[in-house]
């Protein structure tokens, strides 16, 4: 840690302690990951052997904690999908003390300089991590595809698997592009098939009229390269990451038809968005410069954007209050009376992130049991019924932290930059202040107007002058220059 960077980790960890991040695991808790790692040398024989199957991650580079691999390959004209997804329940137990403190997270939550974990690393990024040749106790799903990429058979069941590859998104993106980089290696043609899959997934999701939001994230991200030992970034778009997220979503679909037709588990909705909100939105379009033509439905509008659009950024700003937020719907008996994921079209649920995310390894218990021709014990389901709770209370405490951190770092790039003015636009006017976007540093901010400035437009140019910095409090002071 360089002496210049400890006044923004003192912040960072002002932080965590007052949205109570838990950070050491309790002892107890140790000592059971610990007797639990050892599980893995002997999984039991209640499981298929898919080890001959080649799996490969893609995560993000140095990722240890790794919740899925996957392996695609052609069946006749359509695609036999493989994805495995690490087995949370074969090492927590339920009712010991790992569990307990898992509880008490419900994420792992991440910040720039350090990530607090669901569970122990000792598991997370060990025993129950998917990592490259190693065997490792995963839940399975078996999805038989057509030429068109539409599911007409899927499996479920607890399997032994090996990877036999860690990859980044961009190595399977130059692969996928390039069909050159493994072209050795047995596993190569599932980056080659991601693809197509991915592509075609797509088309599905437009079809059914579903919609992503193609939104650059602001994050902070530690690097020795920076002078400060930090620096501000925007996620850069990786067409691989979006074909695996296809996978993800994919699985979630299947997992969340099994649990409705069953009439019992956990699935995350999202209402439709309301016509209010969207005539707003297309308002906010038009304001912006992009065409928006009579009778285009508002998720075809957002596929058709040209994503190098200067205003592209004030717009996805607006995009972002068109739906509210997801929510978790646990159920028993009767199946939600909306089961949609509005922004996906499709019944959807979380199930490939149990090594991040709480709820994900008892749905994934669940679709074990339910392949197998059981049902859910009463506590079992009263579990479920318990964790959208929890987890609502996770995601909020995740994205104060995720945005505190943005916020700190912000006011620790700028501290010495009092009374510089910058050249931003305008995202947004609510009262006296403005939301703006400064393109260098990339900082998203308020600035109060003065009294006598002029009405401000969404998409228009501004001038923003840095009143004050409190980097403790990750606090940034701006100011709309009268002249804007």
């Amino acid at each position: 840690m360089s002496p210049d960077a400890r006044p923004i980790e003192r912040a960072f960890q002002r932080l965590r302690e007052e949205l109570e991040i838990r950070t050491p695991f309790p002892p107890e808790a140790e000592r059971e990951a610990e007797a639990a790692a050892r599980r893995v040398a002997s999984p039991g024989p209640d499981r298929v052997d898919r080890t001959e199957v080649p799996f490969v991650t893609i995560d993000p580079p140095g990722s240890r904690d790794l919740d899925q691999a996957l392996r695609i390959e052609r069946d006749g004209e359509g695609f036999r999908l493989w994805y495995a997804i690490a087995d949370v329940g074969f090492f927590v137990d339920r009712g010991g003390a790992v569990e307990a403190e898992a509880w008490l997270r419900g994420l792992t939550v991440y910040a720039p300089d350090r990530r607090d974990p669901l569970y122990p690393p000792v598991l997370g990024q060990g025993a129950a991590s998917l990592l490259a040749d190693e065997t490792r106790p995963a839940v399975l799903f078996g999805l038989t595809m057509d030429a068109d990429a539409n599911v007409t058979a899927s499996t479920v069941e607890r399997a032994l698997v090996r990877s036999r590859a860690q990859l980044t998104y961009a190595q399977a993106l130059e692969h996928a592009e390039g069909g050159t980089l493994f072209e050795k290696e047995e596993w190569a043609d599932t980056l080659t098939l991601l693809k197509t899959f991915g592509e075609l997934r797509r088309a599905r999701e437009a079809e059914r009229g579903g919609v992503s939001l193609p939104i650059r994230d602001q994050h902070v991200q530690h690097t020795a390269a920076a002078r400060l030992g930090y620096e501000l970034a925007y996620e850069e778009p990786n067409a691989a990451e979006e074909w695996n997220a296809q996978v993800s979503l994919l699985t979630g679909h299947v997992a969340a038809l099994r649990m409705v037709e069953a009439k019992v588990g956990m699935v995350r909705t999202l209402a439709p968005a309301e016509e209010e909100r969207v005539a707003a939105f297309r308002r906010a379009a038009r304001a912006l410069g992009f065409p928006w033509p009579e009778g285009t439905p508002y998720a075809a509008f957002i596929r058709s954007l040209d994503l190098r659009h200067p205003c592209l950024v004030p717009l996805m700003w607006q995009a972002r209050r068109v739906t509210r937020g997801a929510d978790y719907v646990a159920f028993d008996g009767e199946a939600p009376e909306d089961p949609l994921h509005h922004a996906l079209a499709m019944p959807y649920a979380h199930v490939t992130a149990p090594l991040r995310r709480l709820a994900d390894r008892y749905v994934l218990d669940l679709l074990v049991e339910l392949e197998n021709g059981k049902r859910p014990t009463p506590a079992e389901v009263e579990t479920l019924k318990k964790l959208p709770k929890v987890m609502d209370e996770a995601e909020r405490k995740e994205g104060r932290m995720e945005r505190g951190a943005v916020d700190i770092a912000e006011a620790f790039l700028l501290r010495g930059r009092v009374g510089e003015t910058f050249p931003a636009t305008v995202l947004g006017v609510k009262n006296r202040e403005a939301e703006v976007q400064i393109e260098d540093p990339p900082v998203r901010v308020s600035a109060a107007r003065p009294k006598d400035a002029p009405w401000l437009d969404l998409g228009q140019r501004a001038t923003v002058r840095l009143a004050g910095v409190d980097v403790e409090a990750g606090k940034l002071n701006f100011v709309l220059e009268p002249s804007a």
